[in-house]
């Protein structure tokens, strides 16, 4: 199969909190595939999504999804159905990579290095689950992408508020101890791993409104790092990437802390693709450009095994 005769179809949209975002990543995907002369359409995908895409006349799909429905398995569960290509992690691993515990589980049970944390669906479970872990800490929604529901805590007082919040997107919810120090974030194209990307930001934390609302936000690339320390944190990637058997393409977020060590903290198997996504940052600095990016992504939904 070629990609020049195919015709691809942008998934994006959907009905997660970050169908905003998609609809911007899938725009900017769809319009790359058409000026490098690709047959692309795009489908915004709603309610109805299952019978939009069965009765869409396509060959590949490129799926521009973030979040639930979209990132998690499911959409790839219906194209593996329907024998249709494409882009990014099979059914498990994006089902296991967009539930941060199970990750979590994974990386644990490798000697991966990664905070501990605590499962918990109620008030109660919390607080219980904070007298075995450190403050600061963070209170995230299981399945959410984009820091969205996201609270970092540090003291039992603020709690409440932090669970709250999260169980407005959640029944799961996931505690975990904060990493004081940098944040780094790795992109990973087929088995070629990007540079390191660092990210500075005013905020408390690198948060919903420091990805994609303010001006004030610093990427760092290069990531200032020494040689050594960008090998170890783009090796670190890589184990905690591959350990789940991600594929196609993705990112890694990092934090290192006061004494260099590099922690994993979540694997993005759709990453963004708008204007300010790392992704396309990380491809730029090695001469890789958007369109070719795209492409290269593209392309990778070729190896598809039905």
């Amino acid at each position: 199969m070629d990609i020049f005769k195919s015709k691809v179809a942008v998934l994006m949209g959907g009905v997660s909190s970050e169908r905003e975002v998609s609809l911007k990543s899938g725009n900017a995907i769809l319009a790359a595939l058409l000026r490098s002369g690709v047959n692309a359409f795009g489908i915004d995908l709603k309610e109805n999504a299952i019978q939009d895409i069965i009765s869409s006349d396509f060959d590949i799909a490129f799926i521009a999804l973030h979040g639930r429905g979209g990132e998690d398995g499911c959409i790839q569960g219906v194209l593996e159905w329907l024998k249709k290509p494409y882009t990014g992690s099979d059914v498990m691993s994006s089902a296991i990579a967009m539930n941060k515990y199970k990750t979590k589980q994974i990386w644990n049970s490798l000697g991966l290095a990664t905070p501990s944390s605590k499962l918990v669906t109620s008030y109660e479970d919390l607080n219980r689950a904070v007298k075995e872990l450190s403050f600061p800490l963070m209170v995230k929604p299981l399945h959410e992408g984009s820091s969205i529901g996201i609270s970092k805590v540090y003291d039992p007082e603020q709690l409440k508020a932090a669970f709250e919040l999260a169980d407005k997107f959640d029944k799961q919810i996931m505690v975990e101890e904060f990493v004081q120090g940098q944040e780094f974030t790795v992109a990973i194209v087929g088995e070629n791993v990007f540079p390191v990307i660092g990210m500075e930001t005013n905020n408390e934390f690198y948060d919903f409104d420091a990805k994609y609302k303010s001006l004030e936000t610093v990427y760092k690339v290069p990531s200032g790092l020494n040689e050594e320390q960008e090998s170890i944190i783009k090796k670190l990637a890589w184990e905690g990437y591959s350990s789940i058997d991600c594929s196609g393409w993705g990112r890694v977020d990092i934090m290192v802390d006061a004494d260099k060590k590099p922690w994993l903290i979540e694997v993005n198997t759709c990453p963004g693709m708008t204007e300010r996504s790392l992704v396309p940052q990380a491809a730029k600095y090695i001469g890789i450009d958007f369109d070719e990016l795209v492409l290269k992504i593209a392309n990778s939904a070729l190896d598809f095994k039905a």
